[in-house]
């Protein structure tokens, strides 16, 4: 269990990390520019495959093997993800975690959240891959 929160743990940092130097530049020079979808759409791609190659070096690196233990890695990623988010809109934006919530609803954040949950099931789909099955 310890290596699978560890896992866990490694990829949410390494892409958590990637995506608060993004968000920034997404937030504050991005969108102004072009709007919030549009920031979005250009932003997304980059994420997903800084977490395609992220999750495989990492399931690699940890010993995942197992569609289980694949699953469980990114479930741990993605739980973290989302309580910073939350964290964050409260520190950075004073928002509620219900407003936060309520936030989700809104086009540019539905596609964000749609990539956050192909984040969480990307070391699932590498570990897939890399067996065959």
């Amino acid at each position: 269990m310890i290596r699978l929160a560890g896992a866990g743990l490694a990829y949410w940092a390494l892409i958590f990390a990637l995506g608060f130097v993004l968000g920034t530049i997404r937030v504050l020079w991005l969108a102004p520019l072009v709007g919030l979808v549009p920031a979005t759409v250009i932003e997304l791609p980059i994420m997903l495959t800084a977490s395609w190659f992220a999750s495989d070096w990492l399931a690699q690196r940890f010993g995942i093997a197992t569609g289980a233990e694949a699953l469980a890695m990114g479930g741990i990623a993605f739980a973290l993800l989302m309580t910073a988010e939350c964290a964050l809109a409260g520190v950075l934006a004073g928002q509620t975690p219900p407003q936060w919530f309520a936030d989700l609803q809104e086009p540019h954040a539905l596609l964000g959240l749609a990539g956050q949950v192909a984040f969480a099931l990307m070391p699932w789909l590498r570990v897939r891959g890399r067996s065959g099955r």
